[in-house]
């Protein structure tokens, strides 16, 4: 088989999990080929019910929070407190995030992923490390995979000096991608940016300082992680994601225009429309308990027969240095 195909379940090279058990490697363009999707990648009825609804998340202008205004930041905290009440998701636009910068993280991730598999295969995740390519995570789970492919690394943002990202990438990759290196470390540099803007919102709408959750956070690491989900010809069978709330603060993804991304809420799963303008942030659920709060949120990534389909995703995780948080009343 040519070693530039992109990606599902032949069986060279296996991969260890951590049960020690092999786990299949993904090549997409194999099983696309196939009468039959593995089992592996079947899920329950229950988690593949789909609907075209599309969920009322509040669409937030960020211009008048970014130019101090204080009428329009107040609105903006309000409508972030009617959002995270309800479902915990909503798009900011005029987020201070160079559309050109948008679009070449986009451009960069298609370099990642139709690398040869040795290639995507030398540089995976292995167990308890966050940064690498993983395959479907079959690394870590024997039943219910994903349809995707991720390359995640990591971002701590402490000192502008120190191009971690592009370090990172050069490492693992290959002075060849410098660029997407760069790319990447400006990428994470904005969504910093954002994410802090974010919090300050957070922090208004819940009555405390407004710096509270700002200083808090602001020295604490995150996540990049690029996803690509190729076309399933059985996607009425299997997930791109399947439904799971996210192990962090907060969340800041950019989806292209193929969209997939539904939360569920009202008790059906409603779609988030792609706005190429726009950036979807979510609450994660360290940020939910660290102030008690009532919010519960679901969301998975759907598969498509006829295009392959990427988002960005920006997990901002803990602060660096702390072990407590603050426990607000309700």
């Amino acid at each position: 088989m040519d070693s530039t195909s992109s990606n599902l379940l032949l069986p060279p090279p296996p991969f260890q999990r951590k049960d020690g058990a092999e786990a299949p490697v993904l090549y997409s363009s194999f099983l696309q080929k196939q009468a039959n999707l593995p089992t592996e990648f079947i899920w329950p009825v229950g988690d593949l019910a789909h609907n075209q609804d599309e969920l009322k998340e509040p669409l937030i202008d960020l211009d008048g929070v970014l130019k101090g205004d204080e009428l329009a930041t107040a609105d903006a905290a309000e409508l972030v407190r009617t959002a995270c009440l309800s479902h915990g998701f909503f798009q900011v636009t005029n987020h201070g995030v160079d559309s050109g910068l948008i679009r070449a993280a986009h451009e960069e991730i298609d370099k990642i992923f139709k690398l040869p598999l040795d290639k995507k295969l030398s540089t995976r995740r292995n167990p308890g490390d966050v940064s690498g390519y993983s395959g479907a995570h079959a690394h870590r789970y024997s039943s219910k995979l994903p349809w995707k492919e991720t390359f995640s690394f990591g971002y701590h943002g402490d000192d502008g000096s120190e191009p971690l990202v592009v370090d990172y990438f050069k490492s693992v990759l290959g002075e060849n991608f410098e660029h997407t290196g760069w790319v990447y470390q400006r990428y994470c540099e904005a969504m910093k940016k954002v994410s802090l803007v974010i919090f300050e919102l957070l922090a208004i709408s819940l009555g405390v300082d407004r710096l509270h959750y700002r200083k808090f956070f602001e020295d604490g690491s995150s996540i990049m992680r690029c996803n690509n989900y190729p076309p399933c010809s059985n996607s009425s069978l299997t997930l791109g994601t399947g439904p799971h709330c996210d192990p962090t603060s907060l969340t800041i993804l950019h989806q292209d225009q193929v969209g997939g991304l539904e939360v569920f809420a009202n008790n059906k799963w409603q779609a988030i429309r792609p706005r190429p303008d726009a950036l979807v942030v979510n609450i994660g659920d360290t940020f939910t308990v660290c102030r008690q709060s009532p919010f519960i949120l679901m969301y998975s990534v759907f598969t498509t027969s006829s295009s392959s389909c990427c988002n960005i995703s920006f997990l901002f995780l803990n602060c660096k240095n702390k072990t407590g948080i603050v426990f607000l009343e309700q």
